[in-house]
């Protein structure tokens, strides 16, 4: 049987509405990033996504950001102009010991660290900002996994810290012909329609393959597929994607529990 990780951004609600569609996710996936302060997020949202993830036995991870909640962290921010090096790795240091300690006290643990929004989409391409998520991983513990763009500097940066690196497709999402994401700019960069991201997350799994905006056919080797809390219809699209891959003999998974 194929494994395959379903993986979702939460904890970033603020209205009740999107906080119990949130919830409702953890039913159908099998990894939670949770927003831990930079971007969105507190210590009670904290606490609250991941006793909604350890009754659901759901993994959980940490997902840091620009700290820059004004712009939901997806707002780039230069090195040494707008946020120094220190000042970043502070802040994420901050943010995932955070996380991690609100787990502890519930008896759980953090597995793995995504990086959010502006600061995931910069580290693609800038090896310093991707050398500087690996650093503070790496600090803060060794065994934890580092989740991100496949052909990314992320990848290489995971490796020159000996961190375990985990690729990720985007269910919803646009793909330029480099491999990366479409910028949220440009119109139909969010994929809406669900028969489209069914699609999209079956090619991923199935044919380790995409096809980018422009309409050509790319390889693209993941072991996890994203879908965004924050999209629109988010919850039935993680439904329909685990009952469509169930079906086809391919199991939902974390891949922290695959050996």
């Amino acid at each position: 049987m194929k494994f395959i990780d379903l993986n979702a951004d939460l904890g970033e609600a603020d209205n009740a509405e999107w906080a119990a569609s949130e919830y409702a996710m953890l039913q159908y996936i099998s990894s939670a990033n949770i927003a831990c302060g930079g971007h969105a997020g507190t210590p009670q949202s904290m606490r609250h996504m991941v006793r909604g993830a350890q009754s659901h036995g759901v993994t959980i991870g940490a997902h840091p950001s620009f700290p820059d909640k004004a712009n939901f962290g997806r707002k780039s921010l230069k090195l040494g102009t707008e946020i120094s090096a220190k000042e970043l790795q502070i802040s994420l240091l901050k943010q995932i010991t955070t996380l991690a300690e609100v787990a502890s006290d519930e008896d759980s643990f953090i597995a793995y660290v995504k990086p959010h929004g502006a600061l995931y989409n910069d580290a693609v391409k800038d090896s310093e900002k991707a050398d500087l998520i690996a650093q503070v991983i790496a600090m803060i513990d060794p065994a934890l996994i580092f989740m991100g763009a496949p052909n990314s500097e992320m990848g290489k940066a995971a490796k020159l810290h000996n961190l375990k690196f985990i690729a990720e497709g985007f269910i919803d999402r646009r793909y330029t012909d480099d491999g990366h994401l479409q910028s949220r700019d440009i119109e139909g960069a969010v994929i809406k329609d669900q028969g489209e991201r069914l699609h999209q997350a079956k090619t991923l799994v199935t044919h380790q393959s995409i096809k980018t905006a422009s309409g050509a056919e790319l390889n693209i080797a993941v072991r996890t597929l994203c879908l965004h809390g924050d999209s629109d219809g988010a919850v039935e699209t993680a439904k329909l994607i685990r009952h469509e891959l169930e079906a086809t003999n391919i199991k939902i998974k974390a891949f922290a529990n695959v050996a």
